[in-house]
């Protein structure tokens, strides 16, 4: 049996908490070989992002390629792609090799506040990027911003923006509820024949640096190894879960600390 192999399209975070990093230590710990093209190098901490490096799309491109070609890569995560050239590029990429599934995670703005994509890039990523994936994992300001309406705060209106999305061409979507309220935290899966919710315990920390990548890249990882999708979103939402609630264990910067990918290993 061929090992499972996830591919991250993403930035480097330098503190280890979120993006590349994230990603390679959630594929690890879901038993997935990750590999990885980097989109960008930020200098960023659990305070925030200080700067932004963009990889030339070039090799961005090269990177992808050099994996496809020798690694049979089951599923694709795509996070941060820092850039409107770098867009074109994974679009290309990914229509060349055609993988069986692509999970796209449209990072926008950072925990801390900080924007990781120029405003002209969020059209590409609605044309290029979303036809191409087989789910896409906006949290609600994500979701806003990529149909310019307001923050939805009912689920009513979650669902409704969920159906807008599916128009823009993939098939699924999960809207995260992490940034609502309430003792619950609901992710919204949304198809065309429906939408289930998903919930589990809002859980009070402070230490949240990196939960979305880590969900994408869970998701992608699940898929990886033959999951059904809403099978993958529910046991990825279990992890990133766990890891959420493991994450006082550690003590780690002084900001938005990081969540425990290897809760169930120490």
């Amino acid at each position: 049996m061929n090992t499972p192999v996830a591919l991250t399209i993403a930035g480097s975070d330098s503190s280890g908490g979120a993006g590349i990093q994230a990603d390679l230590k959630t594929f690890a710990a879901l038993g997935v070989y990750g590999a990885s093209a980097i989109t960008a190098l930020t200098a960023q901490n659990t305070g925030g992002v200080t700067g932004i490096h963009a990889v030339p799309a070039e090799f961005v491109r090269a990177q992808i390629d050099a994996v496809f070609a020798d690694l049979e890569v089951g599923a694709v995560k795509i996070g941060m792609v820092a850039q409107l050239a770098s867009i074109a590029a994974i679009a290309d990429a990914l229509k060349r090799w055609s993988p069986r599934h692509v999970v796209l995670d449209p990072v926008m703005v950072a925990t801390s506040g900080d924007r990781l994509l120029a405003a002209e890039a969020v059209e590409a990523l609605r044309q290029k990027l979303i036809p191409l994936a087989t789910i896409i994992t906006p949290n609600l300001p994500e979701a806003a911003a990529l149909l310019d309406e307001p923050f939805a705060t009912s689920e009513a209106a979650i669902e409704s923006q969920g159906e807008k999305l599916l128009a823009l061409g993939c098939p699924a979507v999960l809207i995260k509820g992490g940034h609502g309220e309430g003792s619950e935290s609901i992710d919204y899966l949304v198809r065309a024949n429906g939408s289930v919710a998903l919930s589990a315990p809002r859980v009070a920390t402070q230490n949240t640096h990196g939960t979305g990548c880590s969900l994408s890249s869970a998701i992608a990882a699940e898929l990886a190894k033959g999951a059904e999708l809403e099978t993958a979103v529910r046991n990825a939402k279990s992890f990133v879960s766990a890891a959420i609630a493991s994450a006082d264990r550690f003590t780690v910067g002084h900001g938005h600390g990081p969540i425990h990918h290897f809760h169930r290993f120490y």
